[in-house]
């Protein structure tokens, strides 16, 4: 979980821990661990306003256990390999030796280094 993802309640600062989605169908809403991806129609929230949560009259409220260890901030270890993961998408593959007469592709061709 990113630590850069913000309580979506208005000028809360706080990191987000808990994830809400709505289920028309069944009036259910669902508060569960902070998603993976952020979603248009979910809605991040933190510890103080996950725990505050009230649904609207008629609705239920689905709590799955939110490891609140989990969503702290990240580890030496996690940082440790976001670091390799860049170095290693930072490195440029050596140059593919390769006919210099080249296929068309529509309109386009692609130049060899002597042309």
């Amino acid at each position: 979980m990113s630590p850069l993802r913000r309580c979506t309640r208005p000028a809360c600062l706080r990191s987000a821990v808990a994830t809400l989605t709505y289920v028309y169908a069944d009036k259910t809403a669902v508060l569960g661990p902070l998603a993976v991806y952020a979603e248009p129609h979910s809605y991040d929230l933190c510890e103080h306003h996950a725990e505050r949560l009230s649904a609207p009259k008629g609705w239920e409220v689905l709590r799955l256990e939110i490891d609140l260890a989990a969503a702290q901030a990240p580890t030496a270890d996690d940082l440790e390999a976001l670091a390799d993961a860049v170095r290693e998408a930072a490195q440029v593959p050596p140059p593919v030796a390769g006919p210099t007469d080249t296929p068309r592709r529509g309109h386009l061709r692609v130049l060899g280094p002597q042309d």
